[in-house]
């Protein structure tokens, strides 16, 4: 694993704001030169500490997206063959570890209801799911940061 230093870290905060910062406006928010700011984010890279560059997409021009949470129950013994499974599921957008009752908790988006009741489906089908609840995320809040 990477040791990520403290710029890292101010780095991988500005690309969170920006993904498309120009090496310049990264190294001017750093404090660093041009070609610190560019050796450090192509480590970043190259290490898998940066996996991806992306987009946040206003949720208006996304209308017809239907997206929820679903919060998994595992059989211990099967997590690591569950986890692999749902990770083959294009509409899961995101899969988290958590604590309490629930094991896993999936970001799902799909465009339509049929195609949801789908991947629910599919989900529950899996060997080793236990148990799931799902919520449709209705509304999206503006969190000013």
């Amino acid at each position: 694993m990477t040791d990520i230093t403290q710029t890292d870290k101010r780095l991988l905060a500005v690309l969170k704001q920006d993904a498309r910062a120009s090496i310049t406006t990264l190294a001017a928010h750093l404090g660093v030169s041009r070609s610190t700011a560019q050796t450090r984010l192509e480590r970043l890279r190259a290490t898998g500490v940066i996996q991806r560059f992306t987009i946040d997409v206003d949720a208006s021009a996304e209308s017809d997206v239907i997206r929820a949470v679903m919060m998994i129950e595992l059989e211990g013994s099967l997590t690591n063959s569950v986890v692999a499974s749902l990770t083959r599921i294009p509409a899961i957008t995101s899969l988290h570890s958590t604590n309490g009752n629930w094991d896993l908790v999936a970001q799902i988006e799909t465009f339509s209801l049929p195609e949801f009741d789908l991947v629910l489906r599919d989900v529950r089908e899996i060997k080793g799911v236990l148990n799931s609840e799902t919520s449709l995320l209705l509304n999206t809040a503006q969190v000013r940061r």
